[in-house]
């Protein structure tokens, strides 16, 4: 079993327990230093369960045979990327394993170019290709692009019906909503207004981000840190060239404090995506008095899910996936949000998922008005997920500051 850290090391253990038709099966963890990894991979037992960071680790430098019927990747989507170490590992004892499952719920969540990879580990390179520059011409067509250079592509007409149809055998599609019981979920906004003089500094700070750009193209390689940047000052803050952090607003900060007062003792997950947001939320949290505890370690999550946690604080790029945190709490704030739908799914699916004993689940954004998270929040809400979205709302913003 391959899976993230925390997956690997808490999810699957705690989830084979529950099960009584599993129970005289052993599970050997392999996470940790090399010496307790080598322990557990020799340890006699039925199931082996690693983290995908110590892949490449087990398979080019551990010097134990990979000898594995049956490999589990938990996140499949975690090797969408064919030139990451971890892919290129594996795909070396790929032939010597007889059968191999890849879970995920989100597949291709920066489009369909995502598939390639991880179909290539399913069935090495049978239903879409060897190679990934005959898939993308069999496919594709160049989208975005700066003369020569190719950002990014788009599916030729009718490309998605033809590669779903190559899959399709291998595939099985299983919404929970169809095949369980779901709370009620419950998207809302808490919208803040920038104060005339928060507001100014903001249009000036983005302004001078503007003047930056050659010609005032917006490619999607400025596109992305032209973004970071506008999202970082739509928070609160933002990293200057020193590396201090310009405080900005505290407008989401309040906004947080006010949540926290009327959820009145009931736990609050809270995720947020740059250290300073980070930072600042401590500093809030401690001015305030509420307990607190960044959701990073096992002893941690344990006691969420066992109430002892006011405010759970996560990052999506951390616990986004697998973790069972929907004991501990049904609602979850978004301080900053990402334009990654995959993580904001996976973030949001941590509450909002099977064993959640509420009727509802509540996922609140707090959104700063008249800045970039109103254009992230609905590319989200629209589940778009390409890359032009992301230049898109650049663009428009950009402009918008310029005139």
């Amino acid at each position: 079993m391959v899976a993230p850290l925390r997956v690997a090391r808490d999810t699957w253990p705690a989830e084979i327990e529950k099960w009584d038709h599993l129970s005289d099966l052993i599970v050997s963890v392999a996470v940790g230093s090399t010496a307790e990894r080598v322990k557990a991979l020799k340890a006699t037992a039925d199931i082996y369960v690693i983290n995908r960071e110590n892949l490449s680790w087990l398979i080019d430098e551990s010097g134990l045979p990979f000898d594995f019927d049956t490999v589990i990747i938990d996140e499949l989507s975690s090797f969408k990327n064919h030139q990451a170490k971890r892919c290129k590992s594996f795909m070396k004892v790929r032939p010597r394993v007889k059968r191999i499952i890849g879970m995920t719920g989100t597949p291709s969540s920066n489009g369909l170019m995502d598939l390639w990879a991880e179909f290539k580990l399913l069935d090495m390179g049978v239903r879409l290709g060897r190679f990934i520059t005959a898939f993308r011409t069999n496919y594709f067509m160049p989208d975005k692009r700066n003369g020569q250079i190719i950002y990014s592509y788009k599916p030729l007409p009718g490309a998605e019906k033809c590669i779903y149809k190559k899959i399709s055998d291998i595939t099985i599609s299983m919404k929970s909503t169809d095949y369980l019981k779901m709370p009620e979920l419950v998207n809302s906004e808490y919208t803040v207004m920038l104060s005339e003089k928060e507001a100014e500094r903001y249009d000036e700070l983005a302004k001078d981000l503007v003047l930056t750009l050659p010609d005032g193209e917006v490619t999607a390689g400025n596109a992305a840190a032209l973004s970071n940047k506008l999202c970082q000052m739509a928070n609160g803050a933002i990293y200057k060239d020193s590396g201090e952090t310009q405080v900005i607003h505290n407008q989401k900060l309040d906004a947080l404090e006010d949540i926290i007062e009327a959820a009145a003792g009931k736990p609050i997950l809270v995720a947020y995506w740059y250290k300073h947001d980070y930072e600042r939320i401590v500093e809030k949290l401690h001015c305030i008095k509420v307990p607190f505890s960044k959701l990073d370690t096992a002893e941690s999550i344990r006691r969420w899910n066992n109430k002892e946690i006011p405010v759970g604080l996560i990052h999506p790029a951390s616990a986004g996936h697998g973790l069972n945190l929907q004991a501990g709490g049904s609602c979850i704030v978004w301080f900053g949000l990402t334009w990654s739908l995959e993580l904001y799914q996976q973030t949001n699916a941590r509450l909002w998922r099977q064993g959640q004993t509420a009727e509802t689940v509540v996922v609140q954004h707090i959104v700063t008005k008249g800045t970039i998270d109103e254009r992230v929040l609905r590319a989200l809400s629209l589940k778009d997920k390409s890359q032009s979205a992301l230049i898109e709302a650049v663009k428009a913003d950009l402009q918008m500051r310029v005139k």
